[in-house]
Parts: C-alpha cells; sequence; structure tokens
C-alpha cells in the first residue's frame, strides 16, 4: 500500500509540474503580450482612444481589411471543398505533390509570397502585362469604360493576397472528414435512386458542412492579421488599399505607440470573439458527429 501511494503521490507531483511548466510557457508567450498591450493602451485618455480608433483612415481600414477578409475566406471555403473532394475521391498523376502544394503558403516566407504575386499580376508582370494599356485587352476594356486594370495596387490585390495565405485551412478541415466518410453511403443513396447531384447536398453536405465553417472561421481570422503579403501588393494607399495591419505599421512609424496599440486592440478583440465562436463550432461538430 504504501508502494502504491508514493506511486500516485509522484504522478500526482509530475502531473501539477507539467501543467505549472504549461501554464508558465502560455503566460511568457501569450499573455504576459497581450497584458502589455493592454497596460500601453492605458497611457492615453478613452476620448483620445476613440478617437483614434474611430478615425477615419482607421474605419476604412477596418472596412477594407474585413471585407477583403470575408470574400476571401468565402473564396476558399469554396474552391477548398472542390480541392479537398479531388484530392480524396480521385486519383491522378501528380497527386501528392498537389497534396503538399496546398501547405505551400504555411511554410513559405511573406515576402517571397508578395514579390510572387506582384511578378504575375503586376504591371508587365506575367499575366498583368496583358491588361496593361496598348494591349488587345488593355483596348478591348478602355472601350468599355475602364481606362486602367491594376490587379497588384488595388483591392483585386488585397483579396489575392490574402485568397493565397488562407488556402490550406478549408481543405485541411474538410479533407479528414471526407476521408472518413464511408463509399457505401454514397452507394445506397445511388441506389435508393439519387443523382451526385442529391447525393452531395443531402448526405455529403450535411456532414462537411461544420468542418467547412471551422475552416472558413479560421481563414477568416488569418485573413484579417495578414500583413507581409498585402504590404508588397496592395500599395497601401490610404483609404483605398490600406488595410489595418499596414495602418497599425504606419502608426508605428509616427512613434504614435498608444494609437498603434489602440488599433491593435480593437484588432485583438476581433480575433477574440473568432476564437470563441470557432471554439463553439468545434463543439458543435464533434456533438453532431456523435
Amino acid at each position: 500500500m504504501l508502494a502504491i501511494s508514493v506511486a500516485v503521490s509522484h504522478q500526482r507531483f509530475h502531473r501539477s509540474l507539467l501543467q505549472g511548466l504549461a501554464l508558465t510557457y502560455i503566460s511568457f508567450i501569450v499573455l504576459l503580450p497581450l497584458g502589455v498591450i493592454f497596460l500601453e493602451a492605458t497611457k492615453s485618455s478613452w476620448t483620445e482612444l476613440w478617437q483614434v480608433i474611430t478615425a477615419p483612415p482607421a474605419v476604412a481600414a477596418y472596412k477594407l481589411c474585413f471585407s477583403a477578409a470575408l470574400l476571401a475566406a468565402s473564396i476558399n471555403s469554396v474552391f477548398g471543398v472542390i480541392l479537398a473532394w479531388i484530392l480524396v475521391r480521385y486519383e491522378f498523376p501528380g497527386k501528392r505533390l498537389a497534396d503538399g502544394l496546398v501547405d505551400l503558403p504555411f511554410a513559405m516566407p511573406a515576402v517571397v509570397a508578395g514579390i510572387a504575386l506582384l511578378s504575375l499580376y503586376g504591371s508587365g508582370g506575367v499575366i498583368g502585362q496583358y491588361l496593361d494599356p496598348g494591349t488587345f485587352l488593355g483596348e478591348s476594356l478602355r472601350l468599355l469604360g475602364i481606362e486602367q486594370v491594376n490587379l497588384t495596387s488595388s483591392v483585386i490585390g488585397v483579396v489575392f493576397a490574402k485568397v493565397f495565405v488562407t488556402l490550406p485551412f478549408v481543405v485541411r478541415t474538410v479533407q479528414p472528414v471526407l476521408m472518413g466518410i464511408e463509399p457505401e453511403i454514397e452507394e445506397a443513396a445511388h441506389i435508393l435512386g439519387a443523382n451526385s447531384w442529391q447525393t452531395f447536398w443531402r448526405v455529403i453536405f450535411p456532414q462537411i458542412l461544420p468542418a467547412t465553417i471551422t475552416g472558413f472561421t479560421l481563414a477568416f481570422a488569418r485573413a484579417i492579421g495578414e500583413y507581409g503579403v498585402v504590404l508588397i501588393i496592395s500599395g497601401n494607399i490610404p483609404y483605398e488599399t490600406m488595410i489595418t495591419s499596414v495602418y497599425i505599421y504606419r502608426r508605428l512609424e509616427q512613434y504614435d505607440y498608444s494609437g498603434a496599440t489602440a488599433v491593435a486592440i480593437v484588432l485583438l478583440m476581433i480575433s477574440m470573439v473568432i476564437l470563441i465562436c470557432t471554439n463553439l463550432l468545434q463543439l458543435w461538430s464533434r456533438r453532431y458527429e456523435a
């Protein structure tokens, strides 16, 4: 009995030690920096903070940041499901390569990604050169009243950047769910008279919907916080193509630490709301699967 009691005590000690180390690590990595942000904000009055948060350039940056993030997450939700379906259900040459390329936005440095997109879609780029004035497409668009098409220093460039960095989220959340769906379920639906579309919408889609929503929220959160790729490709024009993260950096360049902190707190609070929604969606997904 004494040996058992000592063993239990050792287990409790090791568990408490590991829990303490984990909490300490999280505190230094996450909680302490967040606390410093709020501490920095207290150096200014609420009136000053509110004026910074609701300044016209900041409001314009919010609108562009959230609308572009919403559009990018929606695009990747649709094409992410399609891509996940292809990778799970079909065999084709280069499938492993295609599956690995999905994770490339995670590994690629933001500067490299920004330069790649700029070289592709920018004026004189591989694709952008065909839209320059004087080209066939450029002249055709001019006849339609569109004088110049710029795929980089525009809202389109911001959306392109956010779509690129959020590509893996929906694919990687939906893919395991599709792999877990047994083919016999689809065969039973076909035997009962359902066509391919009816089988997908009534049998497959309800099962992947929780994962799709989770991937959407993760992609949306990632798109809101994107900085590096957008900084290079968007042109960072105030009131037009400047997103919130770039606006914060510009405030820091002007040594306005309180103003930058105030706007950063807005993004932080929205990120916390998205995190709570994601956890609730995951809980709902587990209950749905059960």
